[in-house]
């Protein structure tokens, strides 16, 4: 007896369409999306086991969104830039007033590029038919580049030795070496030279292995000529555009609000280039750049290239923000990470968890922002090249918030064309009274309250015909209140024991004071005020250097075994660190042990030895910014700086003397107030 077997339910004939659909369109979007051959064979595997696994299941659902990011990501999708250093120029000097040397570096950078994609390039025509090479010289060679010639491999690596080739297109069949052979040493020796094949006995077996060994591009015979100028003009290209992203990791460091995030952007427009920006801080998990693998539930690749999966090409300007505040705890080292994306013998071969298979971040311009680069690890503090961006002179402020600030918020709070404007002595009564830093985040944030103030102001006066305000210096009082920040350091009279020191943080230059006392003890000195190793030992340095001179300064030999000495930085809830307060802490000592009154109109920096030399120190600039928005009249610097206070612009020096000094007994004529003489 026979049994008619049972149709299958139409609910799971229906599913199997679907899946068998779905897995079609699939194969197909992974052979038109032209993937590198390591790339395709991961997704031909993949879809092996998508064939023979339940959609139900959840493995199913993870690899097809695997196969949907290998056929997404941009493998040989590039950019081609605009390498012109005079729109570069106009664009950075549009964007930004102020910066020159970062403005310099950058199109020192372009300019080098563009001699690079000016300069004549070599071709290598490898072929055992003396016609072929003929024609393909005579074309190219009227195209502009340099040709050089070879009958068959063996001689063409001899040629390879003596010139420098930056492209070889190469026949299949020769004798003595063949076209495959000589791509491979090309790729072992020199793998930096791209090879276009081109053969008679074409076909899709010898297309695949050409591509697989390496080749650019490959071509049938008997060549097209105009097919030919155009492959080679297309490889060429994409070599020059991957050498821009070989260029030097660019870091910039500096205090917060003086650019540096929009200068990236400013180069990544100049250069006509997509911009990624991806901020690092506080980021503590290795896996958020690098991403998960697979096997774990909701895996996810890493932020680096989920970002140029979303740009859709594989050399954008990609900036990572805020470098210096990368966290570590048990979930890994992110800072690790960044040594293989900077270092470009590694980022070649970039691993992500998730991808499992090695892209190139090569062609990617990277660029860093920190603002404190001692935090750096050394490894990855050694693959950058620095780029300062020191803090902006009153000068500089005032132009920028007159040409980019004002207008910004004018238009942000609805008062464009109103006829509102501000005078320049208000807007240097907001600097100088409301923000004390070197960038210019809170001088736009003081505008910004000003301009709303003024929002509602003419809001409650709809009926009124609006009319032309210019804002004045004693306008700005109205709507700031009493100014934050007092000047006081010129006008503050003389005092025992108290002398004013530069420091640099990460916010830039800083005033500090050191206060000294004497009392009635046992020799000890005390030292408060968060103080790191560093600074202490620079205070008993000074101290005992004033000891071993007591006779020349009139002090008593028994007075140090009698009398305690108190050394005080103020704002102990600040850490403070740094050699650059010795000779501060020295007059501050001299002056209490003397009892000569110091004056505050003066400030100094630098480090100071036992024997009393004064040795160089760093971020001149932002210190003397300090000192200037301070209303210091003096500012004693190392001789050792010379060159640099010389290099300095003279709006960073305006309205102060710097006097540079060498030894100890150099700083105490400009300190010490010693009767009528001293006050001149």
């Amino acid at each position: 007896m026979f049994f008619k077997k049972p149709p299958e339910p139409k609910e799971e004939i229906s599913e199997k369409v679907v899946e068998d659909s779905q897995l079609t369109k699939i194969r197909n979007r992974v052979e038109e999306a032209g993937l590198p051959p390591h790339a395709h064979d991961a997704a031909l595997k993949e879809l092996e086991k998508l064939e023979k696994t339940d959609a139900a299941v959840a493995e199913y659902s993870v690899g097809i969104n695997y196969v949907d990011l290998l056929v997404s990501l941009p493998w040989n999708i590039s950019s081609m830039g605009n390498l012109d250093p005079v729109r570069a120029r106009a664009i950075l000097e549009e964007r930004h007033c102020g910066l020159e040397q970062v403005k310099q570096r950058i199109l020192e950078f372009l300019a080098a590029k563009t001699l690079r994609q000016k300069a004549q390039q070599n071709i290598l025509i490898v072929d055992d038919e003396e016609i072929a090479r003929t024609n393909m010289e005579y074309v190219l060679t009227k195209d502009g580049y340099r040709c050089y010639s070879a009958a068959n491999g063996v001689a063409a690596l001899e040629l390879l030795d003596r010139e420098d080739i930056d492209l070889i297109v190469s026949d299949l069949k020769m004798e003595r070496m063949d076209g495959m052979e000589l791509l491979a040493s090309v790729h072992r020796n020199h793998p930096e030279i791209p090879v276009i094949m081109v053969t008679g006995f074409a076909s899709v077996n010898s297309a695949v292995e050409a591509m697989r060994s390496g080749a650019a591009y490959y071509l049938g015979k008997p060549v097209n000529l105009d097919e030919l100028k155009k492959t080679v003009r297309e490889v060429l290209d994409r070599t020059l555009t991957a050498d821009m992203g070989k260029s030097p990791i660019l870091c910039f460091t500096g205090p917060p609000g003086t650019g540096k995030t929009s200068v990236g952007r400013a180069i990544a427009e100049a250069l006509q280039l997509k911009f990624i920006r991806v901020s690092l801080a506080g980021l503590r998990d290795e896996a958020e750049l690098r991403g998960h693998r697979r096997t774990y539930v909701g895996a996810m690749p890493g932020r680096i290239i989920n970002e140029l999966k979303r740009s859709g090409v594989n050399n954008p300007v990609f900036m990572l923000d805020e470098i210096d505040k990368i966290g570590q705890d048990f979930r890994g080292d992110p800072a690790s990470v960044m040594l293989e994306v900077l270092d470009p013998e590694q980022n070649v071969k970039f691993m992500d968890h998730y991808l499992d298979i090695p892209f190139s971040l090569s062609r990617i311009m990277f660029i860093a922002t920190a603002n404190d680069v001692t935090k750096l690890p050394g490894p990855l503090l050694d693959r950058m090249e620095l780029i300062e961006f020191s803090g902006y002179t009153e000068k500089e402020k005032c132009r920028i918030a007159e040409k980019f600030i004002i207008p910004r918020q004018l238009k942000a709070n609805g008062l464009r064309n109103t006829g509102i404007e501000f005078s320049p002595e208000a807007v240097a009564r907001v600097i100088s009274g409301y923000t004390r830093e070197s960038g210019l985040r809170n001088l736009e944030r003081e505008i910004a309250n000003v301009c709303r103030k003024l929002a509602l102001s003419r809001l409650n006066q709809e009926d009124t015909p609006p009319q032309a305000t210019t804002l004045e210096a004693n306008d700005i009082p109205a709507f700031l209140g009493p100014r934050r920040f007092i000047r006081e350091g010129a006008q503050t009279t003389p005092r025992i024991g108290i002398t004013t020191g530069l420091v640099w943080s990460e916010s830039g230059g800083e005033i500090i004071n050191v206060e000294t006392v004497a009392m009635k003890g046992s020799g000890r000195l005390l030292l408060t005020g968060s103080l790191g190793d560093v600074l202490q030992e620079s205070a008993q340095a000074a101290l005992s250097l004033i000891r071993s001179q007591a006779g020349e300064y009139g002090i008593d030999d028994h007075y140090f075994a009698e009398t305690d000495i108190h050394i005080h930085f103020p704002a102990g809830g600040i850490a403070k660190d740094g050699p650059s307060a010795g000779i501060t802490i020295f007059a501050a000592l001299v002056s209490l042990l003397t009892k000569c009154p110091a004056r505050r109109d003066v400030a100094m920096t630098g480090e100071m030895t036992l024997s009393g030399r004064i040795l160089p120190i760093s971020g001149i600039r932002e210190k003397l910014l300090a000192a200037q928005r301070a209303g210091m009249q003096r500012v004693l610097l190392p001789l050792a700086n010379k060159e640099e206070v010389e290099s300095l612009p003279p709006d960073v020096r305006e309205g102060m003397t710097v006097t540079l000094v060498d030894a100890s007994d150099e700083i105490l004529p400009y300190v010490l107030v010693k009767g009528e003489s001293s006050d001149s």
